[in-house]
């Protein structure tokens, strides 16, 4: 029987329409438009819901006139790629099966609507299966804000006037600038008025100086945001065992609200001692620039037209921050470190950047990772995203006072911090041990050019040791990192065992190709350059278990009865 060619059941991306009574022109056109608004997918026509193909109508048979008819009857007309197949009742192809329409939608970059004005858009029932649903107003402002099409935080509020600010925020805006070496102290001589200018927290409306999202948000009065912006609330909560330790609400200007996150996290952030020689260094739990930048992230990105709230969860396993709106367009968890910054609130996140609270280079993510790797922890976990929310999870975990004190050691050698690609290189080769630049590439999502020049300049710098050359070569952890680590048992076995075993190892692999073996062969097998691969074959040719066999290009060894 041959291999079934259509999924076996609808998700969100894969929709069956039977066609036994000629589907409804304007059921296919909504269909194709949820897809469209959705991740785009495949609409098969002439497919029950059960996965059995049945045929397509006559009506939607032809390839060409169906795919035209998609983009006449779409604004903006969407490209769809119509095919056909001829498939058995099992959906595996046969020349005398059942004709099968499949229409490949692509995900758009806009809204998308049908020439009848109709917003569709895919979702998850209860249930697990998916189904087309209308999109709503304040869905369509998420969909924009997602896709880079819209920054709802740079809105005007309608009805709202300078009164509506806070003079207490306003005063906690100036000593934010003041006490942040980050932050861009020309706003100082600036007027409140010119200030909020400067920070887009205004915008002139018809000659009225009227305040953004953005300005309501950080320094609006609690009032005129429990009014306007109900969706800025946030929760802090603690957990020992079941326990609830603390359970708090947070609400109003957002200046305030991260200010009392951190004071909260105080209580339940305990430090340790670690000594490195005559220096004692405190280490806190969770790091706390991380901390700060995981929060001002959760707030900055957050889709302010979504219900929920920010959440901050401390309990036994960890620390959790998680808000409301998924991940935007063009970031995945693989691509997370690597992707071009861009955010759902450029205008709150620019102006979160130039009071000092968020790094201005757009790459906060970066000092959550470095809070971690800088004491040797487990990475933070992203994990427990969805396409709905987005959950950052730092695990509680000792430092790896090892690992920092080489951290130290290089720093105090070179003047300078390790970079985030470097920390990142060894903490995978603390792992896994050994690996090479295509491994290492694979997992870190960089390019291959970019992990050799950081795993060469470690090579350089003596934290780690190359073996092998060219695409062969591996990278492991240096003899001194591992004898900091009282570990040397560890970094032989690493280092030398395999060459202890090379002889048992090329007269297996020899034995396995019916008893002859190359020198390319060995090259392969043991990752040797050809002359260091040449010299253990000689060493079996001496000892008498091989013998050279033909000449030149043709060459091989035989194994010695």
């Amino acid at each position: 029987m041959g291999q079934r060619r259509i999924p076996e059941k609808e998700t969100l991306e894969v929709e069956f329409k039977s066609d036994l009574k000629r589907l409804p022109d304007a059921e296919l056109i909504d269909t194709v438009v949820a897809l469209s608004n959705t991740n785009g997918g495949e609409l098969y026509v002439g497919v029950e819901d059960d996965g059995t193909p049945t045929g397509v109508h006559k009506a939607h048979a032809d390839a060409t006139q169906l795919s035209a008819f998609v983009a006449n009857k779409t604004i903006p007309p969407v490209p769809a790629r119509v095919t056909t197949l001829k498939l058995d009742e099992k959906g595996a192809e046969d020349r005398k099966g059942k004709t099968v329409v499949v229409v490949e939608v692509p995900k758009s970059k806009a809204i998308v609507a049908s020439a009848d004005g109709k917003i569709m858009r895919r979702r998850l029932k209860a249930d697990g299966t998916p189904e087309s649903t209308p999109f709503y107003p304040y869905e369509i402002i998420t969909r924009l804000s997602t896709i880079g099409q819209l920054d709802y935080s740079e809105f005007p509020v309608p009805d709202t006037s300078m009164d509506d600010f806070s003079q207490e925020e306003l005063v906690r805006l100036r000593s934010i600038l003041e006490r942040n070496r980050n932050s861009d102290q020309a706003l100082l001589e600036l007027d409140d008025k010119e200030m909020l200018a400067a920070l887009r927290m205004t915008k002139d409306v018809d000659g009225k100086v009227t305040p953004t999202v953005t300005g309501i948000l950080l320094v609006g009065k609690q009032s005129v945001i429990e009014r306007i912006m109900p969706t800025s609330q946030a929760t802090f909560q603690v957990l020992e065992g079941t326990e609830v330790r603390v359970n708090q609400d947070l609400g109003g200007p957002l200046l305030r609200t991260i200010e009392k996150m951190r004071e909260m996290l105080e209580p339940w952030n305990p430090e340790r001692e670690f000594e490195d020689g005559l220096f004692r260094q405190s280490v806190p739990e969770f790091d706390r620039r991380a901390f700060r930048e995981a929060i001002v992230n959760a707030f900055g990105h957050r889709d302010y037209a979504a219900l929920g709230r920010v959440r901050v969860l401390v309990d036994d396993e960890g620390l959790t921050i998680a808000n409301p709106g998924g991940f935007v367009e063009g970031v995945t968890l693989e691509n997370l470190l690597t992707v071009e910054p861009h955010g759902r609130n450029e205008c709150l996140m620019n102006a979160l950047k130039r009071v000092g609270l968020a790094e201005k280079t757009g790459r906060g993510v970066d000092r959550i990772f470095e809070g971690s790797l800088a004491y040797g922890r487990p990475l933070p976990d992203y994990s427990g995203s969805t396409s709905s929310n987005v959950s950052l999870f730092v695990a509680r975990s000792a430092p790896d006072e090892v690992f920092m004190r080489m951290l130290n050691e290089e720093q105090s050698r070179t003047g300078k911090v390790l970079s985030l690609r470097s920390l990142l290189v060894l903490d995978a080769l603390k792992k896994q041990r050994r690996l090479s630049v295509s491994d290492l590439s694979s997992q870190l999502h960089y390019t291959d050019a970019t992990i050799r020049a950081t795993v060469e300049s470690l090579v350089e710098a003596g934290l780690v040791e190359a073996h092998g050359s060219s695409t062969a070569r591996t990278y492991m952890l240096s003899a001194k990192v591992y004898n900091a680590a009282g570990k040397n048992v560890d970094f032989v076995r690493q280092s030398d065992i395999d060459k202890v075993r090379y002889p048992e190892l090329i007269m297996k692999l020899a034995r396995q190709q019916g008893g002859r073996i190359a020198n390319r062969d060995v090259m392969s097998l043991l990752h040797l350059e050809r002359k260091q691969a040449y010299r253990q074959l000689r060493k079996l040719v001496d000892a008498g278990e091989l013998e050279l066999r033909g000449s030149g290009a043709y060459c091989y060894y035989a194994i010695v009865e």
